[in-house]
């Protein structure tokens, strides 16, 4: 068994102002990795679009009819300073959303192991009722309220080490116990949440990472908290928020990870999947701003799930 890969070409549509970080050409050095030699025989399958129904499982009606508003049929419209939409965001974001729900019911079904989302725009920032940091809806949440919800698992886990904390996921989840959620992130950053007092209802993990600290301190945060408290919580299945604007030449934060920290926590993180639910992961594409950086950081993460998947 391998690891599905899950994308929709709409994400190309979903085009941002000039000079924005996240761009078009990122989905496009994603795309380029994911066509290397060890990768381009992965299977795939092209991202369900989420229905309203779906979407509001996470969000409010309120929130899901006013995106579908603000949509653009030309131009580009601002939702805050940072996030945008164009004519083809709207549709980029229900394929986003939508490829945490397929690559759920893949990996929960037994039809793969695991999976990777190679979509955008990105989620972690959307809360259930504010668009921010560069995302529309939360797709690693519309996964997890999917599994919960309409396949019934009991427990779900979500551990996202992006660089900046996913106040979104957090704020969907924070009285949700069937939900952990478990954040490494530099502090401070954007968006100015994830103390490590913030914990919810005991669901909620979060391991502030000091300006300038590289993979020893993100090693230390896990294995003395996050890791355990996840494997304490014995998860039914384990997404990923798998941003990659931790490496050490990203241009929006100041950590120091190399791809080899990138490679340990994806690794880590699957041992513990192993343990608790019989290998399930899925895992979704969130920040990497560095096209370098990106590329050779997602390609440790895609090594690691094959070793777990085939393992």
């Amino acid at each position: 068994m391998s690891v599905l890969i899950v994308t929709h070409p709409s994400s190309h549509q979903h085009v941002t102002p000039p000079g924005h970080p996240e761009r078009v050409a990122r989905i496009e050095t994603v795309e380029r990795v994911l066509h290397r030699a060890e990768f381009d025989a992965l299977p795939r399958r092209e991202a369900s679009a989420a229905s309203d129904d779906a979407l509001k499982r996470t969000h409010t009606d309120a929130y899901v009819e006013g995106i579908k508003r603000a949509a653009p049929t030309s131009g580009s419209v601002s939702l805050d300073p940072d996030t945008h939409m164009s004519p083809g965001s709207l549709e980029a974001a229900r394929r986003a959303a939508g490829s945490n729900i397929d690559a759920v019911e893949a990996v929960v079904a037994g039809k793969a192991k695991a999976a990777f989302c190679a979509v955008r725009p990105c989620g972690h920032h959307a809360e259930r009722e504010r668009a921010m940091g560069f995302c529309l809806f939360n797709n690693v949440a519309v996964g997890a309220r999917h599994a919960t919800d309409v396949l019934g698992l009991k427990k779900v886990a979500i551990v996202d080490f992006d660089v900046h904390h996913g106040n979104g996921t957090q704020d969907i989840f924070w009285d949700d116990g069937r939900v952990f959620f478990a954040s490494s992130h530099q502090m401070p950053l954007y968006p100015g949440t994830g103390a490590a007092h913030e914990t919810g209802v005991g669901n909620i993990v979060n391991t502030p990472l000091r300006p300038m600290s590289g993979g020893k301190d993100m090693r230390d945060a896990y294995e003395r908290q996050i890791l355990p408290a996840l494997r304490a919580f014995k998860p039914e299945l384990v997404m990923i928020s798998a941003g990659f604007d931790a490496h050490v030449n990203d241009p929006l934060a100041n950590l120091n990870w190399l791809d080899s920290d990138f490679a340990w926590v994806t690794r880590e993180i699957c041992k513990a999947a192993q343990e608790c639910c019989g290998g399930r992961v899925v895992s979704t594409l969130e920040g990497g701003y560095d096209l370098d950086g990106l590329a050779e950081s997602l390609s440790a993460h895609l090594h690691e799930l094959i070793a777990h998947a085939e393992g």
